[in-house]
């Protein structure tokens, strides 16, 4: 290995984790790597040629998801407890250094998801793979990602609209950023080869669009309407961004003043623009400056916690109608220091079932080649993202 490559290695070792420190491109004079950051694991590419960056990383992503879809989760012992499987995926998902099939419908019908009894028997039997001898009917498939005589007794199609909203406010209350990312998923158990279109009232407030390869691109060019034939069961049909944003649900006004080697800490929440449902598992928490000797801190709604690496964890829950929660305490600097000079961010998490804060509005889902009656629904869910407020 050369000692370019090398230290291009030790730099992804010896970023820790810290996806906001983490390049997803890096070069050197024989070799390329493509990185990605989930849930604490780092998945790398490495190529000797030149290509597309976009094509790496959207593989990585493919791996995450199949790896989180067939595990149930993604963490370091997850892998490891399955580490057959997963070397079997990455077998199925890259040929010869192509990606080949990243399909999950594929890959199910191809290796078996992990379960006791598979675990059990492969003990008791000694025989480790879980790779099909039979070729998935889906390759027979006009579309490759359902089987081509596909049957449902359900007759049944769920379409959820899950947001999570992005917003910056700064110490004085001003919005600085607002957006929305949001994922279209769709829940369907239909039999033959059923043909959807799904529309939207409003589809011009949606920016930087990704689609599942089931959708016809040319309907959504022309009358930005989704035209797909579904894989059979729960998948992500579409992502989207609404920018811009002008209305947040809740508010948090954080107060800090410090003197004579204290700091009083005040923090009031309450709801800003009410969506019309309930808002739930809200949430508050900060990073307690290093410079901070000892904490005591209480609330007059939900629980209070400061753990060993000095975050102060707030669980509110609801907002009850008699009253606002309110956080406060008292903070004791480090031996002479008289102020208080680094501030901490306030990150804020919440639940609302049943809006999409976006605006987005499903319009109609139309199905074709399919005369049996069927049963259809809507969902939407709308949680905090990366919704941080500075003091």
């Amino acid at each position: 290995m050369c000692s370019r490559h090398q230290n291009n290695r030790d730099y992804v070792i010896s970023q820790g984790g810290d996806s906001t420190k983490i390049l997803p491109v890096i070069a050197s004079p024989t070799h390329y790597i493509f990185q990605i950051f989930r849930e604490g694991i780092t998945f790398l590419a490495c190529t000797q040629v030149e290509m597309p960056p976009l094509m790496g990383i959207e593989f990585l992503c493919r791996v995450a998801d199949v790896l989180t879809g067939y595990l149930g989760g993604l963490n370091e012992d997850l892998i490891k407890d399955n580490f057959i499987i997963v070397y079997e995926l990455l077998d199925e998902m890259m040929d010869n250094g192509f990606p080949l099939t990243t399909v999950p419908n594929i890959l199910r019908e191809m290796i078996a998801p992990p379960n006791i009894v598979s675990k059990v028997l492969s003990v008791v039997t000694g025989k480790s793979s879980n790779v099909s001898n039979i070729l998935p009917d889906a390759t027979a498939s006009p579309v490759p990602w359902r089987k081509s005589d596909l049957k449902s007794s359900s007759n049944e199609v769920y379409v959820d609209l899950i947001e999570e909203l992005d917003a910056i406010l700064s110490r004085e209350g001003v919005l600085v950023k607002c957006e929305v990312y949001g994922e279209v998923h769709v829940n369907s158990h239909l039999p033959g080869l059923p043909d959807l279109t799904l529309s939207f009232a409003n589809p011009s407030i949606l920016n930087d669009v990704r689609f599942h390869p089931c959708v016809r691109f040319r309907p959504w060019e022309g009358e930005q309407i989704l035209s797909f034939v579904p894989p059979d069961g729960e998948f992500k049909l579409a992502s989207y961004r609404v920018k811009k944003l002008k209305n947040i649900p809740i508010y948090v006004k954080p107060q800090l003043s410090s003197s004579s080697g204290h700091c009083r800490v005040s923090v009031l929440v309450g709801i800003r623009n009410d969506p019309g449902k309930v808002i739930e598992n809200i949430t508050v928490q900060f990073q307690l400056p290093s410079c901070v000797e000892s904490v005591d801190v209480s609330s007059n709604h939900g629980t209070v916690n400061v753990l060993a690496d000095k975050t102060c964890f707030w669980s509110i829950g609801r907002i009850p109608k008699d009253k606002s929660p309110n956080l406060s305490g008292n903070l004791i600097l480090e031996p002479g220091l008289d102020r208080l000079h680094v501030f901490p961010v306030f990150r804020v998490g919440f639940k609302i079932v049943g809006v999409a804060l976006s605006g987005l509005q499903i319009n109609k889902l139309e199905i074709k080649n399919l005369p049996a009656r069927l049963y259809k629904g809507f969902r939407a869910t709308t949680k905090a993202g990366e919704y941080e407020v500075r003091s």
